[in-house]
């Protein structure tokens, strides 16, 4: 049967014959569709040109947007022989591997190289395809296009709507000229759910080289992008700078390995620790899509644990870890997340809690993808070994005599001792806790205090006396100095944290960062020492921590 499908043109774009009667600096910035019921974004630059002729194949029975667009599918059929069950197979392949790509595209193939196939049209899917052909030295990917009247070929970007909130700024796709990205031009019907533009996952085919091509990266908005503005959760922030100049080197290192960035994503203010609703105020916390939905995200990477874990069209996203803020946001959004060992990758262009113990890392649904993006992100200081550590020790973590204080316990308790178990049985040995506080005891000079004691300002003093010279101190004076000698609004837990920072002699800081170093040492030293000539395995131990049971509700009002 015919071909058959709605095509709804929206024009977002401006033309640019207008800038010559009014002399205005009007720009191109794209156009969205709806096909069929689903929103596409189509970039202002087309992909290829010089298709005139195609188009005209194309046309033939084909159904067209108001401007003339045609939806069509390009395909590689070098591969001999292709004839009608090859065209065939490839469309079913299409279907499973892509979610960008829908039969509305098979208005018309376009034949990329030779082919057994002969005639103007071919019934593919019970439906009648005009069939098109170009050279295959053109080398145009496959996947969906919209293909205009004058032969140019414009890759559809999927707009997918944000409805848990996890992003700051969408973005449109990467332009080579400036070598910069820009804010995404586009957005969906639906209340406070702007749009998020994914490519075709059949645009991209990893290699050596880029083993990250394609993949679909979200980006906390503490790391720069060229183009952007960041927003460190904060409004003011935001406003008061340009767009960045230059990108956070770990950001750079994915971009380099194939990495499709898709937009920033939120952060608790500053990147301290807030919970919802009631320390959030410039913006909205995201929505954890576990349990109820209800749940609080846990902070800082908030966003990028939102999206991770709720949007199967996101496959990876990079946030920050100081004092836990990816360990908590995948721990409750119940994805992969690692806070790496410090200084695995140097954190320029990237706005700073603590120097002495921010890191950047991971939150994934995927191992595979979580391994190639951790060797390109941190590259040669990635050290993969042979074996496992020969011990494992646990924190934290309840035995089979445990008593639980109530139901929601005791269901965690045997999840946790299940997951144990298997792990013995992988490894082959049996776990031991470890009780680093009785074990700094009977090691540390005597001189020294209890780790109660010794850590009990360290971290807050950390975070605070750093943040307030590296951040506050000089986004107060360039926003005092444009407003007036105002003072931006502050969010109620960075506030209270640099007052703390304020209140405590410069001298606290060397203090704390002396008892971080000597923490890092005892426990470098005696909990988990360095595996065999560190060639062998990365450790003596493995060691697994729980965070114990905790559910935090968005709407729990603070004492």
């Amino acid at each position: 049967m015919g071909s058959c499908y709605s095509l709804i043109y929206f024009v977002t774009f401006f033309l640019i014959a207008m800038q010559q009667a009014w002399g205005q600096a009007i720009l191109d910035t794209g156009s969205t569709l709806s096909m069929n019921g689903i929103y596409y974004y189509l970039p202002g630059k087309p992909f290829s040109h010089g298709h005139a002729s195609v188009y005209a194949a194309s046309a033939s029975g084909s159904p067209s947007s108001g401007l003339g667009l045609i939806p069509v599918t390009v395909v590689n059929s070098n591969a001999a022989p292709f004839n009608l069950a090859a065209l065939e197979t490839t469309v079913d392949a299409f279907g499973k591997q892509d979610d960008v790509w829908t039969e509305g595209f098979l208005s018309a193939v376009i034949l990329q190289g030779a082919s057994m196939l002969g005639g103007s049209t071919v019934d593919v899917r019970n439906r009648t395809t005009t069939l098109a052909t170009i050279q295959s030295s053109t080398n145009i990917p496959q996947g969906p296009y919209f293909i205009s009247p004058v032969g140019d070929l414009y890759q559809p970007y999927r707009l997918y709507p944000d409805i848990e909130g996890a992003f700051t700024q969408p973005m449109g796709p990467f332009d080579a000229v400036t070598a910069t990205y820009t804010a995404l031009p586009a957005t969906v019907p639906g209340i406070n759910a702007p749009g998020v533009a994914v490519p075709s996952r059949l645009y991209y085919a990893k290699t050596a080289s880029k083993p990250l091509a394609g993949v679909r990266t979200g980006i906390k908005d503490i790391f720069d992008i060229a183009g952007l503005e960041t927003s460190n959760g904060n409004r003011a922030f935001y406003d008061l700078y340009p767009p960045r100049n230059a990108t956070a080197l770990p950001v750079q290192r994915l971009i380099d390995a194939g990495a499709i960035l898709v937009g920033k994503m939120k952060t608790s203010q500053f990147a301290n620790g807030e919970v919802a609703t009631a320390d959030w105020v410039d913006y909205h916390e995201p929505f954890n899509p576990r349990g109820d939905g209800y749940q609080d995200t846990s902070s800082s990477s908030s966003g990028p644990g939102s999206g991770i874990g709720s949007y199967p069209w996101l496959d990876l996203t990079l946030g920050s870890d100081t004092g836990g803020s990816i360990r908590g946001p995948s721990q409750v959004q119940g994805v992969y997340g690692n806070r790496p060992s410090h200084g695995l990758v140097p954190l320029t262009n990237t706005m700073p809690l603590a120097p002495e113990l921010d890191s950047a890392g991971f939150l994934v649904r995927d191992p595979a993808i979580w391994t190639a993006a951790a060797k390109a992100m941190y590259q040669d200081a990635l050290t993969f070994f042979p074996q496992f550590p020969p011990k494992l020790q646990t924190i934290n973590f309840p035995t089979p005599n445990t008593t639980a204080a109530d139901s929601t316990e005791a269901e965690a308790n045997t999840i946790l001792l299940a997951f144990l178990a298997k792990i013995e049985s992988f490894l082959k040995v049996k776990s031991e806790p470890v009780n680093y506080t009785a074990l700094w005891d009977r090691v540390r000079d005597p001189g020294l205090p209890s780790l109660d004691v010794l850590l009990n300002r360290t971290y807050p003093t950390l975070i605070s006396k750093e943040q307030t010279k590296n951040v506050r101190d000089p986004f107060f004076a360039d926003y005092a100095a444009e407003n007036d000698g105002r003072v931006p609004f502050i969010d109620p837990v960075p506030k209270a944290r640099w007052a703390f920072g304020d209140s405590l002699p410069a001298s606290e800081l060397d203090v704390a960062i002396a008892n971080k170093t000597l923490f890092q040492n005892f426990w470098e030293s005696h909990v988990l020492p360095a595996g065999n000539n560190n060639t062998e395995y990365c450790s003596e131990s493995l060691i697994l921590y729980s965070s114990g049971v905790n559910i935090f509700y968005r709407n729990t009002y603070l004492e």
